[in-house]
């Protein structure tokens, strides 16, 4: 048997088979209908009769006087009232002689023993053990047609009659599943016959339709030969020997074989692709400069991850845009790219202030071939000059906070002992003195009070470089700076200042010691506060940077002078009048302490903005390299 007549026969099967399913499941909807319809029909049915039995109850026992303590009173007059009422009796009848599938009909009391039935053999005796219709209502497929055409079964639909609150009375309608199937046989008949006609016409359809599917293989097996004849001449067997192989296949195993080639020279060259992307990919995320490829209509192919800090855009959002929506005429930098771009303009190293006072270098070259000189695209390259003197200003930095580190704590110890030698001789002089209204003692006074100040300057010096015992831990970073934005925002609002946050809906999870890291941005949120005695508005925006996670605190004060601006992170630097200029700097060593850094940017009349940036930890990278706590023993 050839392979075309397999795949012949499996097709007609599968629509056999989904035209029989689809048919079953075609009947068992219907049949659930037809039992779904019949309980409403029967329940309307129920509804009907116990309204005759309201009615019968309320003329019976109309003016009739009841001892509440003689419930067999009020049973037996109920009785009464129920099989002398005519009327009940004629819907009861009615009822049970003309429905379809209707068996009997059960009038009970509270007690379960029947009033009034359909069989007079059932007079006063207990009503009988029926299963509920709601269960046959719920059956699955299986049970459903297992209970129709099964053996004869009385199902039952109970609607009961209430007095005060409580059951009084009770409508039992028993319908049998012998007359379900005798209402519904013709609707099953009409069924099977189409259902019939259905899997023939399915399977001619199949079986003709699967011929003509198969009638262009030879097509496409001519077509795979010119693809695969590169390849034949480059593979490892001679080319007759494989066609020749081929040759004694029938058809389609001819199509497949081809098929498998081809697919074998393409795995190989999207695995030499994968590489090179995944080298390309690596090298482009270290680099620090942003460099941009762009396609002969102008379409971006190509960027590095450094490029979004330049255009302030996602890389994703960049790649197969074209130059006209990437670069923004309305920034310094994207105006000069674009001019240059749109007129075809090789830069060469121009340099570009931007409105933030930051000072790039962009260079745009455009590729040409040697041979055509046709255009091949742009290749555009943005370079940081601010970078390296900012590295510079950090080291720096660092070294003048360890150089105070390693004097505050030798001279720490130096002077507080004669601090504590001055404050000891001092009480001994006031002592000898004696008389508390001299003039004297006055002067010993203030001394007092001006060592104690000394004193606790010393005490801040020796705090700040005393080593900080870290408790990380790898947490989100959202509800910790929630934690400080709830703790500050009374103040701000006392100040006239509204907080605007901004958080991203995933979680941020770094490795940090939560209280050092909110009395850090604290300190910075109070500065930008008391930057704007007149109120404002104060940002906390939290972010992501590849792998580093970022929240910036901005401000709408007056800036900070481009003379002092180096100078906001040394100890005891204060511009205020009642600062200490501990704040700044013992922020710039928490974020230190977590492998961090601080940015500041300021404009003069356009406020200052902070960036606090510390790295992002995954949980596996967390468990692998840092530990839940640590101890710094450095001081800085």
């Amino acid at each position: 048997m050839s392979l075309k007549t397999k795949l012949v026969l499996a097709i007609t099967g599968l629509v056999l088979l989904i035209s029989g399913l689809l048919s079953l499941v075609y009947m068992t909807q219907l049949l659930h209908d037809a039992v779904q319809q019949s309980y409403d029909t029967n329940r309307m049915v129920a509804n009907q009769v116990r309204l005759s039995l309201q009615r019968a109850l309320e003329i019976g026992l109309k003016d009739r006087v009841v001892d509440p303590g003689n419930p067999n009173q009020l049973r037996d007059l109920a009785a009464e009232a129920v099989r002398d009422n005519e009327a009940l009796q004629a819907v009861v009848e009615s009822v049970n002689r003309y429905s379809l599938t209707v068996y009997d009909i059960n009038i009970g009391d509270s007690q379960s023993r029947t009033l009034l039935s359909t069989n007079p053999e059932n007079q006063d005796k207990p009503l009988p053990v029926r299963p509920n219709y709601s269960l046959f209502l719920n059956a699955n497929p299986l049970q459903l047609m297992a209970e129709v055409f099964g053996p004869p079964k009385v199902f039952e639909v109970v609607v009961p009659l209430e007095r005060n609150g409580e059951p009084f009375a009770t409508v039992h309608v028993g319908v049998r599943t012998t007359l379900l199937r005798a209402a519904y046989a013709p609707w099953l008949a009409e069924a099977f016959t189409l259902m019939g006609f259905a899997l023939g016409t399915a399977l001619v359809a199949a079986f003709l339709l699967s011929n003509l599917a198969l009638r262009p293989m030879e097509e496409i097996s001519m077509q795979l030969d010119y693809w695969t004849s590169a390849g034949l001449a480059q593979g490892g067997q001679e080319p007759a020997r494989i066609e020749e192989k081929v040759s004694k296949q029938d058809m389609a195993a001819q199509v497949s074989t081809k098929i498998e080639r081809i697919g074998q020279r393409m795995r190989n060259v999207e695995e030499v692709f994968s590489a090179l992307k995944e080298n390309l990919d690596q090298i482009l995320g270290n680099l620090q400069d942003g460099i941009l490829l762009f396609t002969a209509d102008g379409r971006a192919v190509l960027v590095s991850e450094a490029a979004r800090r330049f255009l302030a855009m996602d890389r994703d959002s960049i790649l197969g845009r074209h130059a006209r929506e990437i670069f923004d005429r309305t920034t310094v930098l994207g105006h000069t790219l674009r001019e240059a771009f749109d007129a075809g303009i090789t830069l060469v190293k121009e340099e570009v202030l931007t409105e933030t006072g930051r000072r790039l270098q962009a260079s745009l070259d455009f590729i040409h071939d040697d041979d055509t000189h046709r255009g091949l695209g742009a290749l555009v390259t943005l370079h940081d000059l601010e970078s390296v003197e900012q590295i510079e200003m950090e080291l720096e930095l660092s070294r003048r906070m360890a150089a105070i580190g390693r004097l505050t704590s030798g001279v720490g110890h130096e002077v507080k002992n004669p601090i504590n030698a001055i404050v000891v001789h001092l009480e001994l002089l006031k002592t000898k003195l004696g008389d508390a209204s001299a003039p004297a003692v006055r002067h010993l006074e203030v001394i007092e009070a001006e060592i104690h100040r000394l004193d606790r300057v010393v005490q801040t010096l020796v705090d700040f470089s005393r080593p900080v015992e870290l408790q990380l831990r790898e947490q989100d970073l959202r509800p910790v700076i929630g934690d400080v934005l709830a703790l500050a925002a009374e103040e701000l609002s006392t100040r006239n200042i509204e907080l605007i946050s901004e958080f991203p809906p995933h979680p941020v999870m770094t490795n940090i010691d939560s209280d050092l890291l909110k009395q850090a941005t604290l300190n910075v949120i109070q500065n930008g506060a008391q930057a704007m005695p007149e109120g404002g508005k104060l940002r906390v925006i939290l972010e992501e940077d590849r792998k580093t996670a970022v929240v910036r605190i901005a401000d709408e004060g007056h800036g900070i002078p481009d003379e002092i601006r180096e100078k906001i992170f040394d100890l005891y630097f204060t511009t205020k009048t009642e600062g200490s200029g501990i704040g700044l700097a013992m922020t710039y060593r928490i974020l230190q302490l977590h492998h961090g850094s601080i940015e500041v940017q300021s404009r003069a009349g356009h406020g200052t903005e902070f960036q606090l940036r510390i790295p992002i930890v995954s949980a596996e990278w967390g468990r692998r390299h840092l530990q839940p706590s640590s101890t710094e023993h450095e001081g800085v």
